[in-house]
């Protein structure tokens, strides 16, 4: 092999690097200090949780107990009495049976979607599901049914033409991009005439919707139900990292066996074990929490014109990519960060800022987002 060969194997990535610059697609890590003085509208800290110092000490004494690291998967050497902690509170709090907690939002949704799949299944999928239930259902081996957004009637067509032995149905209970919410009372319905399985990712849910933000799956009474699994992230409204399944006995307990995402990776970090634990218990004592970061996002949409919010984002379509990541830059230089969500997270032509509420928004913080606002939009749309 000659060495002109070897140096030009990679010669395509510039291409591509320029394709994805001159359509406004580029994306580069830009790290930030430990504090700044801008407004974060960008985060998924909906309950202002992640610098709780509750939740900072829950951190500080699991790694003061148990070490930085689980040293091993939790079929080994990972498993604490900390994750059994956990696990029996989240669900306890979740009115699930149990639950299994996974080293990430990702991996749960990896874990659960293949481990109740298979050759011999049949995957209905949302269109707009998260990125990691799209890789579960490709990773399944099981046939892939892709439905139009919150259509049950398209659901139900799926799965009443099935020919394989089990049926999963997979969505977001509320959407990562836009904030709506799933049919969920109805998809459940069709599950059980069908003989399916209900799958309801919870990550923008818990914390946020339900009572006292046990989620949306808890909200439409679905909760225990066991032909429902729920997957939640640890990183969103409890302000830590990881990720769990909520499910019957029976799930959890194939899982451990079954779940390749659990089986094979790391456990969760006991500081973020500990932080989740603390943030969860915050959670449950101060119920009025999920109440003010869901004020907080109507706040933010009167301001930008938006229509009301179902959950705590505020989706505002600027068109193309360069547009929106102009605004947000924009609306950053004014102390204002704000998500901005391009192709091929969101479809062509739909480019977009992303605006997350917290509960820890105070009046001045709102009444400035508000004016950045309406300064930016205006400039943007124009």
């Amino acid at each position: 092999m000659t060495v002109s060969k070897v140096t030009g194997a990679l010669d395509w990535l510039d291409d591509e690097a320029d394709l994805r610059r001159t359509a406004g697609l580029r994306r580069e890590l830009r790290s930030r200090p430990a504090l700044e003085p801008v407004i974060d509208l960008a985060s998924n800290d909906y309950l202002g949780l992640a610098r709780d110092p509750r939740v900072v000490q829950g951190a500080v004494h699991a790694a003061h107990t148990w070490g930085t690291g689980s040293t091993g998967s939790r079929l080994i050497t990972g498993s604490t009495e900390l994750h059994a902690q956990l696990e029996e509170e989240l669900a306890a709090f979740c009115g699930a049976p149990t639950a299994l907690v996974f080293s990430s939002g990702y991996t749960a949704n990896l874990g659960a979607v293949t481990a109740l799949s298979g050759p011999h299944s049949l995957v209905v999928s949302d269109a707009a599901s998260h990125a990691s239930l799209v890789d579960a259902c490709r990773l399944s081996r099981a046939r892939v049914v892709v439905t139009p957004h919150a259509d049950v009637s398209a659901v139900a067509a799926a799965l009443a033409t099935r020919s394989e032995q089990r049926a999963l149905v997979v969505t977001n209970s509320v959407g990562s991009v836009t904030g709506d919410l799933a049919p969920l009372p109805e998809l459940h319905a069709v599950c059980r005439q069908h003989g399916a399985v209900l799958l309801a990712d919870e990550a923008h849910a818990l914390g946020v919707h339900g009572p006292g933000g046990r989620g949306l799956i808890a909200e439409n009474g679905l909760a225990g139900e066991p032909d429902v699994v729920a997957t939640v992230t640890l990183s969103k409204s409890l302000g830590s990292q990881g990720g769990a399944v909520l499910a019957s006995p029976a799930v959890v307990e194939h899982l451990v066996n079954a779940a390749r995402s659990f089986i094979f990776d790391t456990g969760l970090a006991p500081p973020a074990a500990g932080a989740a634990l603390a943030a969860l218990r915050v959670l449950r004592d101060e119920p009025a929490l999920p109440r003010r970061a869901l004020a907080a996002a109507a706040a933010i949409a009167t301001a930008a014109d938006a229509p009301p919010p179902m959950s705590a984002m505020v989706s505002i379509i600027l068109g193309e990519p360069q547009r929106a990541v102009d605004a947000a830059a924009e609306c950053l230089r004014h102390g204002v960060r704000v998500g901005c969500l391009r192709p091929p997270s969101v479809p062509a032509g739909t480019s977009r800022l992303r605006l997350t509420a917290h509960a820890a928004l105070t009046d001045s913080d709102l009444a400035q987002v508000a004016q950045v606002l309406v300064a930016v939009l205006a400039g943007a749309i124009r």
